[in-house]
């Protein structure tokens, strides 16, 4: 581990730490749940821990121009990559001669596209991800999520755009540095109010949401979904998978604890968002904890297996984790 001090000249944190000391102010008594889910100081020790996240070299890279990077994606640029048999419909005007002379076979020459680090966050601020019973809201855990990430795109001089989903759903563009990805964590860090049920056409307007990206990103770029899902069903699947053939998909799953075990407090009365409909459940029961734990598994496993067949990374988050570098490091 790199001493304190060399670790904040590399990554620059006193930066970090003076815009927080810069933007932290008191907030009125009545301020509640209108405040910002992550404060400055907050957004300062994220930075330090997207420090750690970067899994590249740094490079020394001095312009903000296409060709510094290396792409997964094959196709018309300036670094030949291979040749391959030429197919009917492929451009002539990149006929590898040499190669079809010696083997007798038309061949054709296969370069690299030149790409720079794209990156996109999408943030679900919807009804469901705003509850929580450990620490921190599940919204409030995807925007600590979507800091770091913004944080290691940005110092690897990537660029960075998000889309948050809401009642109104908002996209900010991709922009290069750090203070574009102050923007961006400021937009996802925006406070977030209890909401009323979803409405129930939601999950039509989820298909609508992942066609919008599909249409909108640049092709290979990064896209993370960072959401607890609550929204995804088969339906979803082939939308999903429509996206995986087109971008680096990476699914961030929220979960809070509550969730996955129900504590056991009584009597208690439970609003089911989906029929809209409160239920009695005896939470002291450890048949009745039991069977919400299995049921919830058993979600948690179609969900998993639902974005594997799409063809997604996928990686579940407890709300209350505090330390995000060794859970996104592998992403």
């Amino acid at each position: 581990m790199p001493h304190a001090a060399q670790l904040a000249r590399r990554f620059n944190l006193e930066w970090f730490k003076a815009f927080a000391r810069s933007r932290t102010q008191p907030l009125p008594a009545d301020a509640g749940i209108h405040a910002p889910l992550i404060s400055a100081n907050e957004i300062a020790a994220l930075a330090g821990q997207a420090s750690l996240l970067a899994q590249l070299p740094v490079r020394e890279v001095h312009d903000h121009h296409a060709g510094d990077w290396a792409s997964r994606w094959l196709g018309r640029g300036l670094d030949f990559e291979e040749s391959r048999l030429y197919s009917p419909g492929d451009d002539t005007r990149d006929m590898d001669w040499r190669t079809t002379a010696r083997t007798g076979r038309p061949h054709l020459k296969i370069y690299r596209e030149e790409r720079q680090p794209a990156v996109h966050l999408v943030v679900d601020r919807g009804a469901t991800m705003r509850f929580g019973t450990r620490k921190r809201l599940k919204v409030t855990q995807a925007a600590r999520v979507a800091a770091i990430l913004a944080f290691a795109a940005t110092g690897q001089n990537g660029v960075v755009g998000a889309t948050l989903w809401s009642r109104a759903d908002e996209t900010l563009p991709a922009r290069h540095g750090r203070l574009a990805a102050i923007d961006l964590i400021d937009q996802a860090a925006a406070a977030c109010p209890p909401q009323t049920d979803p409405a129930p056409t939601d999950a039509l307007r989820q298909t609508d949401r992942l066609a919008m990206l599909e249409e909108s990103l640049p092709r290979g770029a990064r896209l993370v979904l960072i959401s607890d899902f609550a929204w995804l069903s088969a339906g979803h699947e082939s939308s999903l998978a429509q996206l995986a053939a087109r971008f680096d998909v990476w699914a961030i799953q929220i979960v809070d604890a509550a969730e996955q075990v129900l504590p056991a407090m009584s009597l208690v009365r439970f609003h089911d968002m989906a029929s809209r409909q409160d239920v009695w459940l005896d939470t002291a029961q450890a048949s009745v904890r039991s069977a919400c734990q299995a049921a919830f598994s058993r979600r948690l496993d179609a969900q998993a297996a639902s974005l594997a067949r799409a063809g997604i990374h996928h990686q579940r988050i407890a709300s209350e984790a505090d330390d995000l570098v060794a859970l996104l490091a592998h992403g």
